[in-house]
């Protein structure tokens, strides 16, 4: 992969996280980064296969499209304030392959799966 095509995909994903909730049309994608709908429409069906987008097709201005949505959310303080971690008085001693390990933390291991999209469950 060159560098521009690896630049224009982080500046892909992006645009789509930095739409939110609301998602970004298709085409609007591919304007703002300057390359074909034949590119766009193809950055767009490799990030969904990837799984990091939901691709949803919707009527825009008299025209069938597609809405693209982040399957991923940014990474702020919010997204990890109630881990139990953050308040775990052995935090200190909890280490990978010591007698406490984040690896078999029942806690923190329920708290992740609560907390994370599992792509394969979500058709």
């Amino acid at each position: 992969m060159s560098p521009r095509n690896n630049n224009i995909e982080q500046k892909a994903l992006k645009l789509v996280l930095d739409a939110g909730d609301d998602g970004l049309i298709q085409s609007d994608m591919w304007k703002c980064l300057d390359v074909s709908s034949r590119e766009g429409s193809r950055l767009a069906i490799k990030f969904e296969e990837k799984g990091v987008i939901e691709r949803r097709k919707v009527l825009h201005e008299g025209r069938w499209t597609y809405k693209l949505f982040s399957k991923v959310k940014p990474v702020t303080i919010d997204a990890i304030i109630d881990c139990p971690c953050v308040a775990c008085d052995e935090i200190n001693r909890c280490v990978p392959g010591g007698s406490l390990s984040p690896l078999d933390c029942r806690l923190l291991t329920d708290w992740i799966e609560t907390n994370t999209i599992n792509p394969q469950s979500s058709s």
